[in-house]
């Protein structure tokens, strides 16, 4: 599991470096931008073999394994209505809390998590995300919130 997490942590670090030096180079919302770029894809390729066929909670219980080799502790919480699948998702640990300060940045949410939250809204267009809470904010966990209509 150590190998994992060093993965991980070497995947932060070099998405924090890269949207360092592309928000030198074309600003902030530029940079966004940039990094987005084929995110979504990505996000479809990997999100849709887990919710694809199942509820919104069930999908994202299957990744509880590898947010958990990732060193993130999640928790997932089906609020599903009779026309809404929807779920939390609860972020006990933040492993990029204080990694993000050696790059200059504040708090890690723009960067992981608002990327992550619009790349699958862009993956998933029936698909609303939001993030309810943050660590980096202050709260005791990190709370995002997925739903999508229920299919008729």
């Amino acid at each position: 599991m150590h190998n994992r997490t060093s993965q991980a942590e070497a995947m932060f670090r070099q998405k924090f470096e890269r949207f360092g030096k592309l928000v030198g180079e074309m600003g902030d919302q530029g940079a966004w931008e940039k990094m987005l770029e084929g995110y979504p894809e990505r996000q479809r390729k990997s999100m849709g073999t887990l919710i694809e066929n199942a509820t919104l909670a069930e999908g994202f219980a299957k990744a509880i394994p590898l947010f958990k080799q990732m060193g993130m502790t999640m928790e997932v919480i089906d609020i599903s209505t009779p026309y809404v699948d929807a779920v939390l998702e609860i972020q006990r640990t933040c492993p990029v809390l204080t990694l993000c300060q050696t790059y200059g940045f504040a708090k890690p949410c723009r960067i992981i998590c608002e990327m992550d939250v619009e790349a699958t809204r862009r993956a998933f267009p029936d698909m609303q995300g939001e993030i309810l809470s943050r660590q980096a904010d202050g709260a005791c966990v990190c709370v995002f919130k997925y739903e999508r209509d229920r299919q008729a």
